[in-house]
């Protein structure tokens, strides 16, 4: 049986969970932040050790301000307020993505709540944040060519090492909800052997009995790798 260590997650649907309940889309991406916690219980009861989630692309600055400015402070608030409740639970939490257009105090933020639940090991959450899998590539292949390396020495370790995820691991699944088949530039280096689950579910209604859905369907794959 196929066992999942890293779970990836496009948490998509939060506008319109939001409109389908006469909400605005502030309400919907408060209640998509708390589904959040949720999931990363369930998770943590079975077994799943790392959980990577997409908060937020670089494609969603496109969006209107008030929304952006408001999951910009969702974000903050995330980063500062929930510190102990991370620190209790044993969770660490990596942010990944671009510093590149992110407000001073909101880097600060990053940066006290990475260091404050480094030695935790219980579970690792990666929140991708200001993220694209396109300029993941793009920021690593400069920092290659920074560093002076040849031709002849670069290989997928090289380019895996330099990348925002590093040494993290590739997730063995990713979800999406919310009905859309694509991975919108989530984890593009990553994701080329992950097994791959869709849902309609809006992410704000994501059940634990929907993780088991998905749990139980990449079970029930037989998993080749390029092999026979």
């Amino acid at each position: 049986m196929a066992t999942i260590n890293h779970l990836g997650i496009i948490m998509d649907g939060n506008r319109r969970w939001a409109r389908s309940q006469g909400l605005s889309p502030q309400q919907g991406h408060k209640k998509g932040y708390d589904k959040l916690s949720e999931v990363g219980e369930w998770c943590l009861k079975r077994g799943i050790k790392i959980l990577t989630v997409y908060a937020f692309s670089t494609e969603n600055w496109k969006r209107e301000k008030k929304e952006v400015d408001f999951l910009m402070n969702l974000l903050k608030k995330a980063l500062t307020e929930d510190i102990d409740k991370f620190n209790k639970n044993g969770i660490r939490i990596k942010s990944i993505g671009s510093k590149e257009r992110l407000e001073k105090d909101i880097i600060e933020s990053i940066n006290k709540i990475e260091e404050k639940t480094a030695g935790n090991s219980k579970r690792t959450l990666n929140l991708c944040f200001n993220y694209g899998g396109r300029l993941e590539l793009v920021e690593a292949v400069r920092e290659i060519v920074k560093k002076g390396f040849k031709p002849e020495e670069i290989t997928e370790e090289l380019i895996t090492q330099h990348t925002w995820m590093g040494d993290i691991g590739d997730p063995e699944l990713i979800i999406r909800t919310s009905g859309e088949k694509r991975l919108s530039g989530f984890l593009t280096w990553q994701s080329v052997y992950s097994e791959f689950y869709f849902t309609d579910v809006h992410w704000p209604d994501f059940s634990e009995k929907e993780l088991d859905k998905a749990i139980e369907d990449f079970e029930n794959r037989n998993r080749k790798f390029g092999g026979s």
